[in-house]
């Protein structure tokens, strides 16, 4: 039974914000109009909760999944975390560099890396990253045995046998591969076996009464095709990757063109 309320299910990265500029104001003003007409605004990014950062904390989400769906809480509290083992994460950092990647691992307290492995030549935004991050990073080094992850942004560098890397690790992680120009170009994303966005959302569609046909999603690169695929309102972002943009109901604007308000605004919620 559809009802005139939805929810809502918005990515990060590309969508309702970018790492250096932020969330744009009207994306900010639309969600609020969104929550306030009695819908529901949740994130659903690929980040784990502890890269989070302040500029989406202060959304009044009306919950977020995060982790590519490993992590989900509703009105700030845990309610559902499926987190690697200490044991396997360490197999995962020996893996990734004996193949010559670089593991950046992320849970939901920590992420962890070491600063002189992940530097901003490997990629331009890793300062932005360990300032944002504050004191959830921890280094890699010292914390070997005791690591709590979600996933891991293992990222390619020339020389590297990604596909070898993968092969060995696919007994514990599904792997997510991004198009070459996009904001995450050179990483791969290995997220828990069976885990995606749209398991985090079918999860909190159970949990919460939301009927299928009251799911809306907007996203912009490979990692939201899961959710693109499984919800009943697709928008893809004007900056979209070409499978998420063909997958879509609806174009609309990127980010900085007040994508999320003329979505939003397209499809009656606000």
């Amino acid at each position: 039974m559809m009802s005139d309320k939805k929810a809502v299910f918005f990515d990060a990265d590309g969508t309702i914000c970018d790492i250096e500029k932020g969330v744009p104001d009207s994306a900010i003003e639309s969600i609020k109009k969104l929550i306030a007409n009695g819908h529901q605004a949740w994130l659903c990014t690929g980040r784990s909760r502890a890269f989070v950062p302040w500029y989406l904390e202060r959304i009044t989400f009306t919950g977020m999944i995060s982790a590519c769906g490993a992590t989900i809480e509703k009105d700030g509290k845990r309610l559902y975390n499926n987190e690697m083992t200490p044991e396997v994460a360490e197999k995962s950092v020996e893996i990734l560099r004996k193949y010559g990647l670089i593991p950046v691992m992320e849970g939901a307290d920590y992420m962890y890396y070491d600063k002189d492995e992940y530097t901003t030549e490997v990629n331009w935004y890793a300062d932005l990253i360990t300032e944002a991050l504050g004191p959830k990073w921890r280094p890699i080094r010292g914390n070997e045995h005791c690591m709590h992850i979600n996933k891991i942004s293992a990222k390619m560098q020339d020389g590297c046998d990604a596909d070898q890397a993968c092969r060995e690790l696919s007994p514990y992680y599904d792997v997510i591969h991004h198009e070459n120009n996009a904001f995450v170009g050179t990483t791969i994303e290995l997220v828990p076996k069976g885990c995606n966005k749209a398991v985090g959302i079918a999860a909190v569609c159970r949990s919460f009464g939301i009927e299928w046909e009251d799911t809306v999603v907007f996203g912009d690169s490979n990692n939201d095709l899961s959710m693109f695929e499984y919800a009943s309102t697709k928008v893809a972002m004007g900056n979209g990757s070409p499978k998420i943009r063909e997958l879509a109901d609806y174009v609309t604007t990127d980010m900085f063109h007040y994508g999320i308000q003329n979505g939003l605004t397209k499809l009656g919620l606000i």
